[in-house]
């Protein structure tokens, strides 16, 4: 254990580099590196926790699980990764993220091996709660990394840039991995992302760097920089801990959390029942259900790159007008999803595509950018951890409600099951007002 630990401290720093021009050409050459390896690093983390969200059907049809065992599952699976991305969050300001990152991920692949050979449902849901805390690394080390190697002028369209992690892990999963389940068995959605995510974790491995200032580099931020000169000196000098304290005393962090739980709502609503919706509602079978939910991680790839883009460039670096903008479409396409024409495959596209481009800028900010904005420099991890706490505590809140609405809303029709998914999309659309709401009351706060 003492081993371990060692290994995990954060990495000692080096001498540093004095030649100005080679300290330039080093940082050009590691940042694309450093952001290239966080953003594919943390996209490969999502085939190892959504590939339950692809094969709900086959379970529920061929009477493995019921859909009520289903939300138990998924709900302990989004709790036990709140509690672990807060820990995470706040043990990644201090750790070696060059070994955690890789490490956790690694672990929770082999994880996945083991699952796809159980059905056994108590082995199943703890198995599947480990996997969760393992998954709770990915994100907050993943910022902590960027705030270390880029400066808060640049954070905003690299946190955009790295949030199209998101939609890329999605897209493995809804693309990839749903072809595989679908051209074999059900339990190939746990082996293909454990045995490809083996091989990613090495290459993270080899792609990150913990800090700038462990290759011998200045730090990124010095505090000489213009940027930084209205950031308190006292705040600066925080040690850790205390920054972190700071952290939590601050009105405005708790409302985003809030507002960060409902829209986690929302996404994992989507991203969990959204195939299954599409095949009961709109009677799609299982790869162009997931082929239609693909749609929207592609088009979140340009959604959160274009909202880092126009919050810094057009606004300042002021996230509430974007946010709110991007919030009112949002509402707009679930409406169209789920109030449209049923089986008009344009109409599902234009609107899942939509969903996709703004709900990937609404996670963006207010699932990490916002926080990261408003939090000590020290304390970014914890930010980013105890956001995900409340997010991932709304969507299991949600996974337990929409498996009980759904499952209460269970008929049999010459012994196929249906199912019923009104009330649960009225609480899905629901959530999403609420959050843009208290995001309104956000408008002033300002940001370090």
């Amino acid at each position: 254990m003492r081993q371990l630990l060692r290994i995990l401290a954060s990495s000692p720093d080096k001498p540093q580099i004095e030649d100005p021009r080679e300290v330039d050409r080093v940082y050009r050459r590691m940042r694309p590196m450093v952001m290239l390896t966080a953003t594919l690093g943390y996209a490969f983390y999502y085939p190892c926790r959504l590939g339950l969200s692809v094969v709900k059907k086959p379970l529920i049809d061929g009477g493995i699980l019921t859909a009520e065992q289903l939300g138990w599952i998924g709900a302990t699976f989004l709790v036990s990764y709140a509690i672990g991305k807060v820990l995470d969050g706040f043990l990644a300001d201090h750790m070696n993220l060059r070994v955690l990152m890789p490490l956790a991920l690694a672990m929770s692949a082999g994880l996945n091996l083991v699952l796809g050979s159980t059905t056994w449902l108590w082995l199943f849901i703890g198995l599947w709660a480990l996997n969760a805390v393992l998954q709770g690394v990915g994100s907050p080390a993943s910022v902590v990394v960027i705030t270390r190697w880029f400066s808060p002028k640049q954070r905003g369209s690299m946190y955009g840039i790295w949030s199209t992690a998101h939609a890329l892990g999605e897209g493995l999963t809804y693309f990839g991995v749903a072809a595989v389940a679908a051209a074999t068995v059900w339990r190939a959605a746990f082996w293909f992302p454990g045995i490809v995510c083996l091989f990613a974790s090495a290459a993270i491995y080899l792609g990150l760097r913990d800090r700038p200032e462990a290759v011998g580099l200045p730090p990124a931020c010095p505090r000489s920089s213009p940027v930084e000169a209205d950031v308190p000196d006292a705040e600066e000098e925080l040690p850790t801990g205390r920054a972190q304290l700071l952290l939590l005393k601050r009105p405005a962090f708790w409302c985003l959390g809030v507002s960060a739980a409902l829209i986690f709502i929302t996404r994992y609503a989507v991203n969990n029942w959204g195939v299954l919706y599409l095949q009961e509602v709109h009677g799609f079978g299982l790869v162009r259900a997931g082929s239609l939910i693909g749609l929207s991680t592609v088009a979140a790839v340009g959604g959160c790159v274009a909202y880092g883009f126009i919050s810094d460039r057009l606004f300042n670096a002021r996230r509430p007008p974007v946010t709110l903008i991007f919030g009112i479409v949002e509402i707009l396409s679930l409406l169209l999803i789920f109030y449209g024409p049923k089986g008009n495959t344009p109409v599902l596209a234009v609107g899942l595509i939509l969903y996709g481009f703004t709900l990937s800028g609404l996670l963006a900010v207010i699932g990490g950018l916002f926080a990261v904005d408003i939090a000590p420099k020290k304390a970014v991890g914890a930010a980013v951890g105890l956001v995900g706490l409340f997010s991932y505590v709304g969507a299991g809140a949600q996974e337990l409600l929409s498996g009980y609405l759904i499952g209460r809303g269970t008929t049999m029709v010459d012994g196929v099951r249906h199912y019923d998914f009104s009330i649960a999309t009225l609480c899905w659309v629901g959530a999403s007002v609420l959050s843009a709401i208290l995001v309104a009351f956000l408008w002033r706060v300002k940001t370090t």
